[in-house]
C-alpha cells in the first residue's frame, strides 16, 4: 500500500450513494453486528437525514477502490421545523442544542464515519478527516457537534470512558449540555469494552493509561474534540456515544499540517 494514488470527492451520483451505504452496512452491519437482518438484504445502510439537499456525503478513494465515507449534515430547515426548535440538526432530538447557537457560528454534525478495516492503518483516516475540513470550510461551516462511539452497550464502561475522559482533560470548558441518565437506557449490555480488572483499578481511582474508545480517542487527538455531556444512549444503534464539539478554528496546527501535506500537489476528485 506504499504508491497508493489516493482522492476523494462529494458523493453525487447514484453509484457514489450506493458506495457510501455498502461501507456503511460492512462497518455498522457486518462487521460490529449492530443492524438488523432487514438491513441484510440490500446490504446498504441509510436514514432520511441521507437525503436531505443540505447532506454532504464523502467519499475517500484508495485507487479505484471506495475505502471510506462519512457524512456531514448541516442544519436543514425542515428538520427544526419538525422539531419545534432552530438548530435543524439530528442530534438536537436528543439533546438541547439551542445554547450552541450563536450569530456567526454556522453548526454541523458530521456522522457516520466509516473506513473498512483493511484500510484502518493507512492514510485513509487522515484523508476522511482532511475532506471533512476542507468540504466544511467551503461550506462556512464554523463546529461540529457530534457523538462519538464509545463501542458498548454497558452503561457503566460508557460512564467509565467519560470519566477517563475528562481525567485526561478533554472535557469543554465552556459548553455542556444535558443528556436523559445513561443509567436508564433500555438495553442488558452484551458488548462491554472494559476488563474487570480495568474497572477494579477504576474504583481505586486509578485512571491514568485507561484506554478511551477508539472515535473519541481519535478526534481528541487530532482534531482538538473536546466533550460537553456524559454518554448518551443511541437506540438505533443500541449502544452508547459522547457528544462533543469542534471548532474548526481550534483544529491542531500539526492535524493542519498533515492535510495540507496530504492534499499537496492533490486536487480533491471530481
Amino acid at each position: 500500500m506504499t504508491c497508493i494514488h489516493w482522492r476523494w470527492r462529494v458523493a453525487t451520483t447514484q453509484r457514489d450513494l450506493d458506495d457510501v451505504a455498502r461501507i456503511r452496512w460492512a462497518v455498522f452491519g457486518g462487521e460490529l453486528g449492530l443492524l438488523s437482518e432487514q438491513w441484510a438484504l440490500s446490504r446498504r445502510e441509510m436514514t432520511p437525514i441521507d437525503t436531505l439537499d443540505t447532506t454532504v456525503h464523502l467519499l475517500v478513494y484508495a485507487g479505484t477502490e471506495p475505502v471510506a465515507t462519512m457524512r456531514v449534515a448541516l442544519p436543514n430547515a425542515e428538520v427544526a421545523a419538525n422539531q419545534g426548535g432552530t438548530v435543524g440538526l439530528e442530534l438536537a432530538q436528543r439533546v438541547d442544542l439551542t445554547g450552541l447557537s450563536q450569530p456567526g457560528r454556522v453548526l454541523a454534525e458530521p456522522s457516520r464515519f466509516c473506513v473498512l478495516p483493511k484500510w484502518r492503518r493507512t492514510e485513509a483516516v487522515t484523508w476522511l478527516q482532511s475532506a471533512m475540513y476542507a468540504e466544511s470550510r467551503r461550506r462556512g461551516v464554523t463546529h461540529w457537534i457530534a457523538s462519538a462511539n464509545l463501542e458498548t452497550d454497558s452503561p457503566e464502561d460508557a460512564l467509565l470512558s467519560w470519566r477517563v475522559a475528562a481525567h485526561r482533560g478533554w472535557l469543554s470548558p465552556h459548553w455542556r449540555v444535558d443528556v436523559p441518565d445513561p443509567r436508564r437506557a433500555p438495553v442488558r449490555p452484551r458488548s462491554p469494552f472494559y476488563t474487570p480488572e480495568e474497572r477494579a483499578r477504576a474504583e481505586q481511582g486509578l485512571l491514568d493509561g485507561l484506554r478511551v474508545p477508539r472515535s473519541p480517542s481519535l478526534f481528541a487527538r487530532t482534531m482538538g474534540a473536546r466533550f460537553i455531556a456524559e454518554p448518551l444512549y443511541d437506540a438505533y444503534f443500541q449502544w452508547f456515544t459522547l457528544p462533543l464539539v469542534m471548532a474548526l478554528d481550534e483544529i491542531p496546527t500539526d492535524t493542519l499540517k498533515h492535510f495540507h501535506a496530504l492534499e499537496h500537489g492533490v486536487s480533491p476528485a471530481v
